[in-house]
């Protein structure tokens, strides 16, 4: 298997600056074909699926995959022959591994599960170091930004779901874990507690950077006006969820900060970041993105794709291969101010709504990603929608897992909802399983978990 040490990755980076266009081309095409051919040599899984596939092939050439299938291929997906999923999920049992390494070799990540139940991702070492020679040379869009940030003393806290093996929340307990004394500048706020439990927690710690869900920062711009929230951030990172230009201004006015985001997944890491344009560019000497319609057929530069097909060229132990990625996105391929020569695209994302509730005539306002996370840790759930109506009626459209009723996981569902919200000081609510499955949009087609009416 091939390992990218750190070093390796910072320099490939850096080089990949300086290349031509044609050069850019041939290192992507190098590193693809790479990956495919471990892939067929490794994964048994591609063995079978590549097995009409000749010598001289493209990427167009290859069969799509989704979660679903390499769910349920897992075993024989994965490169590493001596690792099993149930092993894994075992591992998974015990929270206190969140961050640590199976097996001394792979840190477990898992998906959000925003279209099912979630992918269970492993990342090595050459993985987790090319991620991290990307976020060490790309993450800032601007320099300043980062000169001001180590002047203040390089401390960050993340408000991300802890609940679980998630992308954010695994990495950085991994770097607390590996860095003990690290934890007076690396902090993490649970994006599920309520909203005076953020704040006291922020206050306490001061960061020079400010990251988290753009809808759990939404929650906090009041705050910082009314004196409660007292952070002065010299940066504020978002991602995870799509960042508006309304709140992104807010965010920038109201703690007087440059505000920027980025386009991560767990199949593919730091996919694109953003530049001083606020043009988020796709790393593509490590990653490719083909938007695509419904049908998997491209889509032009400048035309909104239905979906995005991904192939991550660094992940060695379990290929990512034109894997079906469900966010719209629109490529474009001219010129960018900033001088960055690889595409850029456009992000609709998801945009989950603020919930808002009445308790004894005060406004309760509760982030969205909060709630979810709730009801993805109800495991009888397979997929859920959760829509808020007025004087605190909450209809649940779910579908359950196989042998469990649909009236046996709302009971289970109801009670992890009732829990949730007493912790924001809201006891009176009505929860109502619906008739109705999980539905997207009439018009738009697109999927919100949690939907304020």
């Amino acid at each position: 298997m091939k390992k990218i040490s750190m070093l390796e990755g910072i320099r490939s980076c850096l080089k990949y600056g300086k290349l031509s266009k044609a050069e850019r081309e041939e290192l992507q095409q190098k590193r693809f074909k790479e990956m495919v051919c471990f892939a067929r040599q490794n994964s048994p899984y591609y063995a079978a699926l590549y097995q009409n596939i000749g010598e001289d092939f493209s990427l167009a050439d290859l069969p799509v995959v989704n979660k679903a299938e390499l769910m349920a291929n897992w075993n024989d997906w994965v490169t590493d022959r001596n690792v099993s999923l149930s092993e894994i999920q075992t591992f998974m049992e015990n929270i206190d591994h969140i961050g640590r390494k199976w097996g001394g070799k792979y840190l477990i990540y898992t998906t959000s599960g925003s279209t099912g139940n979630p992918l269970v991702s492993l990342c090595d070492t050459s993985t987790n170091n090319v991620t991290g020679a990307i976020s060490a040379l790309r993450s800032y869009a601007r320099s300043e930004d980062m000169k001001a940030f180590i002047k203040r003393g390089g401390k960050s806290v993340g408000i991300y779901a802890d609940s679980g093996f998630y992308l954010g929340n695994s990495s950085i307990r991994s770097r607390l874990l590996k860095m003990p004394w690290k934890k007076r500048q690396i902090g993490l706020v649970s994006a599920l507690a309520p909203t005076e439990q953020i704040v006291e927690k922020l206050n306490a710690y001061q960061p020079a950077m400010l990251g988290g869900y753009p809808s759990n920062l939404e929650l906090l711009v009041e705050e910082q006006k009314s004196g409660r929230l007292h952070i002065s951030p010299v940066i504020i990172m978002t991602g995870g969820e799509y960042l508006s230009d309304t709140l992104r201004l807010q965010l920038k006015e109201t703690f007087g900060c440059y505000v920027q985001t980025s386009y991560a997944c767990t199949e593919g890491g730091t996919v694109a970041c953003e530049c001083r344009e606020q043009h988020l560019h796709i790393n593509d000497d490590w990653v490719i993105i083909e938007p695509v319609d419904e049908n998997n057929q491209p889509v032009p530069a400048g035309v909104q794709s239905d979906k995005i097909l991904l192939t991550n060229l660094f992940n060695f132990s379990q290929p990512f291969i034109r894997y079906e990625v469900t966010d719209r996105v629109i490529l474009h391929n001219e010129p960018c101010a900033c001088g960055n020569p690889s595409p850029w695209m456009e992000l609709e994302g998801r945009n989950d709504d603020v919930l808002t509730f009445t308790e004894n005539g005060k406004e309760v306002r509760v982030p969205p990603l909060a709630v979810y996370a709730t009801l993805k840790e109800v495991h009888c759930l397979k997929r859920f929608q959760l829509v808020v109506r007025a004087e605190n009626r909450i209809e649940l459209r779910l579908e359950a897992v196989d042998g469990i009723s649909r009236e046996n996981a709302f009971v289970q569902a109801d009670g992890a909802l009732r829990a949730f919200f007493q912790q924001y000081g809201i006891h009176n609510v009505d929860i109502a399983l619906s008739p109705d499955s999980p539905r997207r949009h009439p018009d738009s087609g697109k999927f919100k978990h949690i939907i304020n009416e």
